[in-house]
């Protein structure tokens, strides 16, 4: 009983563990792209130039392209291959290797 509390226990606080990365990993890509961000501004409010022309939006894009990966899997979002998917697949599997081996009877 206390070997299945412990499992538990462990993989509750893995999941905490990857819940506080995903959180700071967000503070701190909006804390970088702020700071990029107002840069940006304080260097275009006395020029010609719009803030989307001098902008080097390539950190908070691509970036932002791995935070929502990691919040992806943080949150176990998968749309592709879900829960369901993976039933049906098992089931078709477990159906295939049946019919198989009743060839072989």
């Amino acid at each position: 009983m206390e070997h299945k509390n412990h499992e538990k226990y462990l993989k509750a606080k893995k999941k905490v563990d990857e819940l506080k990365g995903f959180y700071i990993h967000l503070l701190v890509y909006l804390g970088v792209n702020i700071f990029i961000l107002a840069n940006i501004y304080l260097e275009v409010r006395d020029s010609d130039q719009s803030f989307w022309q001098a902008g080097h939006f390539f950190t908070l894009f691509f970036w932002g392209i791995g935070i929502l990966f990691h919040a992806a899997y943080t949150f176990e979002f998968n749309p592709f291959f879900g829960k369901d998917w993976e039933e049906k697949k098992i089931s078709k599997f477990m159906e295939e290797d049946k019919e198989e081996s009743k060839k072989y009877q």
